[in-house]
């Protein structure tokens, strides 16, 4: 998300949803370890709250930078 910072909107939210892609792709790999026995349950579970938090962080950020960026055009343009 840091490199796609300094670009367009449009841009920035495509580098969001990959890391926003990447953190499911993340959860699944866990479900698979935790079924491997590479994990227990209980660590699954609280890496799987982390991942949510993060979920939940990124949708919110992606919503204000939106609006951010888009009241920014209107400032400057």
């Amino acid at each position: 998300m840091a490199e796609g910072s300094s670009r367009t909107d449009k841009s920035f939210s495509r580098f969001i949803a990959i890391a926003l892609g990447s953190s499911f792709e993340l959860k699944t790999q866990l479900i698979i370890a935790c079924n491997r026995n590479y994990i227990n349950k209980e660590q699954l579970t609280k890496v799987e709250a982390k991942i949510q938090e993060f979920q939940k962080k990124t949708m919110g950020f992606k919503i204000s930078s939106q609006s951010l960026f888009s009241l920014f055009y209107k400032t400057y343009r």
